[in-house]
């Protein structure tokens, strides 16, 4: 059995196996795969990158023994974005990620996951907002490398990790990371509801600080799902893994107000915290047991075919944070019996054990103002978190629906945390999700004698 809010159910069979996946996981990200003319290189070496001399930002290089590559930032790629058939080329591409840590040195990982075609980029920068927005202090613009060029060829359904970079990232820090791609390719892969404002040229001006080219802007990321750090201070990543409440839906564009977003404040600022990394892995639309439909291809691929291609690639992911099941309740064809979506849960929780991760869920959140709320819809989301809560699914969890509701009327949000549709929380509501988070529950270690 377990504790709600301080929900455990010790798993100590797979202890043994997180050290040694720990190590297989660095071995898998650090290595991107992409050409260069003619010939393979090999993205992202994990050794550090040297101090420069004479830069303002340069720091000494870490001693190996006590800094590692962990992710800062990422986003799983949801689609094609629609009207991209040829790709954008000949257009700089400027995206604004927010950092969850800070580190010296840095690494980018792009993704042609939904391309038709090769994408060629010939020129790739990084560097530090100057002020959120397009702008970057010259001080810190970087031209990245993969394999020591700066032109790179990322295969239809690839990705390739660049070369490190001496960067200093301070936390919370908005970092700029633009691609360009001087010949049309196939679609472009997205992330398509970012909640924050990117940005995009035409030509080459990938190294432009003043911001002064880009005039249009997106609500999306593009090419970029990952921004790594090499950080002495993070003992690993938190991977969450969810649908449109972690993907940010009814908070403040460019606000920062998703709840990852709060937890990664609190984990930075709260005394005694673990020093983690929170990486948001949410999609919105997803669904734990099937499919995006045809109509809807952003909604991406099921929670369950997702562990390994966007929570397993992660540097140094600790704990797998699983927020996913509301849109496979709500949503045709729906699952009217909650043991499959119980079934589904502990299915991902256990392969996700079985790779050495900890792992956190969280309860339903409630929806009872919302269009597509039944009698029977709340009937199964109450009988799946009665599962959740009884500690038979996850290693621990947080009771987002005690969180939410309303106590006069517990089906639904509690209006103060209410964006408006009944189903999505504002950024109350999502500060209010982050605080349900014991954090101590967010390293905690499995019992080895069960």
């Amino acid at each position: 059995m377990g504790r709600v809010g301080v929900v455990r159910v010790r798993r100590g069979f797979y202890a043994l196996l997180a050290g040694l996946m720990a190590v297989l996981v660095g071995v898998v990200v650090a290595i991107g795969t992409g050409r260069q003319g003619e010939r393979e290189v090999t993205a992202a070496p994990t050794a550090p990158a040297e101090a420069e001399e004479g830069r303002e930002d340069a720091e000494p290089v870490t001693p190996a023994a006590r800094s590692a590559w962990v992710g800062t930032w990422s986003a799983s790629p949801t689609g094609a974005e629609p009207a991209t058939v040829d790709g954008l080329p000949d257009r700089s591409l400027r995206n604004v990620l927010r950092a969850s840590v800070g580190g010296s040195s840095v690494r980018v990982e792009l993704s042609n996951r939904y391309g038709t075609r090769p994408v060629t980029f010939t020129r790739v920068t990084v560097a530090l907002s100057a002020y959120g927005g397009p702008a970057a202090r010259p001080d810190t613009m970087r031209e990245l490398t993969f394999g020591g060029g700066a032109t790179v060829i990322v295969p239809a359904g690839g990705s390739v990790l660049s070369d490190p970079v001496s960067l200093k990232v301070p936390t919370a820090a908005d970092v700029l990371v633009t691609v360009y791609a001087p010949e049309p390719s196939g679609p472009v892969t997205y992330h398509r509801m970012a909640r924050q404002t990117s940005y995009a040229a035409p030509g080459d001006v990938a190294a432009d600080t003043t911001g002064g080219p880009y005039q249009e802007t997106v609500d999306s990321w593009r090419y970029v799902t990952a921004l790594h750090v090499l950080s002495a201070q993070a003992a690993g990543s938190v991977v969450v893994l969810g649908d449109s409440l972690t993907d940010g839906a009814g908070s403040t564009p460019g606000a920062n107000h998703r709840w990852t977003d709060f937890l990664a404040a609190r984990l930075r600022d709260e005394p005694g915290a673990p020093a983690l990394s929170v990486l948001n892995q949410g999609v919105s639309g997803n669904r734990l047991l099937v499919d995006a439909a045809p109509e809807r291809p952003s909604n991406g691929a099921s929670g369950l075919r997702r562990l390994g291609s966007d929570v397993l690639q992660q540097p140094r992911v600790r704990t797998l944070v699983i927020q996913l099941g509301v849109n496979d309740i709500l949503f045709e064809p729906g699952h009217e019996d909650p043991w499959a979506v119980v079934d589904g849960l502990r299915r991902l929780a256990d392969e996700a054990r079985a790779a050495g991760l900890h792992v956190v869920g969280v309860t339903l959140a409630p929806f009872g103002t919302h269009e597509r709320f039944s009698p029977e819809t709340e009937r199964i989301r109450q009988q799946v978190n009665a599962e959740i809560r009884a500690g038979r699914v996850f290693d621990e969890v947080v009771d987002f629906d005690r969180a939410l509701r309303d106590p006069a009327a517990p089906q639904r949000l509690l209006p103060a945390y209410d964006s408006g549709d009944g189903l999505h929380p504002n950024d109350a509501g999502f500060q209010a999700m982050a605080g349900a988070v014991d954090l101590g529950l967010l390293m905690a270690e499995p019992d080895p004698t069960l």
